[in-house]
């Protein structure tokens, strides 16, 4: 069992920046950031393992997912946000290769998710 907890969200300005932080009980070998925006499915947003990462196109060139191994922490650095990256941001892991690493279903362990709000 492997315990995630958000944090790090906020209300921000377009164009401004937010770093979320998930920290995990224990290792996981595949982590990833997902968002889920008001009446819309939770949709994926980057993935890291040991050493790669992956990014949705609709982040891609502004958001950085990282991960400290010995802390047990993954963060999202997100840079140059718009309104439509508004959504509660939720972190989940898989102890082993997350398949596919883009859907929900590759993932077992979730976060309760942190609000994001961009405004215009």
């Amino acid at each position: 069992q492997v315990q995630l907890v958000e944090s790090g969200g906020g209300l921000v300005q377009t164009g401004d920046s937010l770093r979320l932080s998930c920290a995990a009980s224990g290792r996981a070998f595949t982590m990833a950031w997902f968002r889920q925006a008001p009446g819309k499915g939770r949709e994926y947003v980057a993935a890291v393992w040991f050493s790669a990462t992956h990014y949705a196109d609709s982040v891609k060139g502004r958001f950085t997912i990282s991960r400290d191994n010995a802390k047990n922490m993954m963060y999202l650095q997100m840079n140059s946000l718009k309104p439509e990256d508004t959504a509660v941001y939720f972190c989940a892991a898989n102890p082993t290769n997350a398949e596919p690493y883009y859907a929900q279903r590759g993932y077992i362990y979730w976060g309760q998710g942190t609000q994001v709000t961009v405004s215009s």
